[in-house]
């Protein structure tokens, strides 16, 4: 986001000063040029004040941050669900997610996905995902993912507390290993795993926003959820009645600045509409047009 305001001296052009734009709308003609430049003035001061407003959420982005407690919504069941990934109803990738509550009061997810097919042959990947969550106030203990290409290996590991997260992320080129640590300092952080867990905790009513603060590996966003409203989708895995979300994502800069995401526009996002409110499908738009994922399966139970 960018503004700006254009700030000269001389009372006169006050109007023009304050937005450094021509008025929007030209008064007519036969208003004599005292009253015209009142009109022009309270016109560019209307859109100074908008602007100031829209740039006060870009420096005070923190005070908007959601402060409400985990819902009371019932706890998802331990699950098992597999998912596809594409775009434009080409499938290049599958995915395999287990979800448990451990006997130490904590949520488990644990994920392994690869590409498949031709998009194998171009470009290999396989990932295992693990993270772990407080199953009480649902914010993140630890998160361990390892990304295997054809010609080296990233392993990232997170370690949450109450005032920040500690990334650990190490590459292996064929045997030429490098690490680098980031830490990040901002109070109750999420990860993706907890992050769904809270939003999918609250009564998520037609047209509510949830904002929080998200550090997925390497760096922090300020995701923004609204709830859309309700509708009727079919996945592989059937048709379910849905809640509709709409993602947005700001990347959090060194100085806590709001930055554009350079790769990610926004997505759409479909929960199921019942008491287990699982992941249906994903629609994102990123820098190479719209990709997916798609619930093929799912069963509950320990199972």
């Amino acid at each position: 986001m960018y503004f700006f305001v254009l700030v000269k001296s001389r009372r006169t052009h006050l109007g023009k000063a304050i937005c450094g734009l021509r008025p929007p709308v030209e008064p007519p003609s036969g208003v004599p040029a005292l009253q015209r430049h009142g009109f022009w003035t309270r016109q560019c001061t209307a859109i100074a004040i908008l602007a100031l407003c829209s740039s006060s959420f870009a420096a005070n982005w923190e005070s908007t941050v959601s402060k409400d407690p985990p819902g009371d919504f019932p706890e998802v069941q331990p699950l098992r669900a597999t998912y596809r990934f594409g775009w434009s109803g080409f499938t290049a990738a599958t995915g395999d997610v287990r979800f448990k509550k451990l006997a130490s009061d904590k949520f488990q997810l644990e994920g392994t996905g690869r590409t498949i097919g031709l998009v194998r042959w171009l470009w290999k990947l396989d990932v295992n995902y693990r993270a772990i969550a407080n199953a009480q106030t649902l914010r993140p203990i630890e998160t361990r993912q390892t990304e295997s290409y054809h010609a080296k290996t990233i392993g990232t590991q997170l370690n949450f507390t109450d005032s920040g997260v500690t990334s650990i992320r190490t590459e292996d080129h064929g045997g030429a290993i490098s690490t680098k640590i980031r830490k990040f300092g901002f109070p109750n952080l999420f990860d993706l795993h907890s992050a769904l867990l809270y939003v999918r905790s609250q009564s998520l009513k037609d047209r509510s926003v949830h904002r929080v603060v998200v550090y997925p590996g390497t760096n922090a966003y300020l995701a923004t959820i609204t709830v859309l409203g309700r509708e009727k989708i079919s996945v592989r895995a059937g048709t379910y009645n849905a809640v509709k979300l709409d993602l947005q994502l700001s990347r959090i800069g060194k100085d806590l600045d709001l930055e554009p995401h350079r790769k990610f526009r926004r997505a759409t996002i479909w929960v199921s509409d019942d008491a287990n409110r699982i992941l249906l499908l994903i629609e994102a738009q990123i820098f190479v047009g719209t990709v997916f994922a798609e619930l093929q399966s799912v069963s509950f139970g320990n199972s």
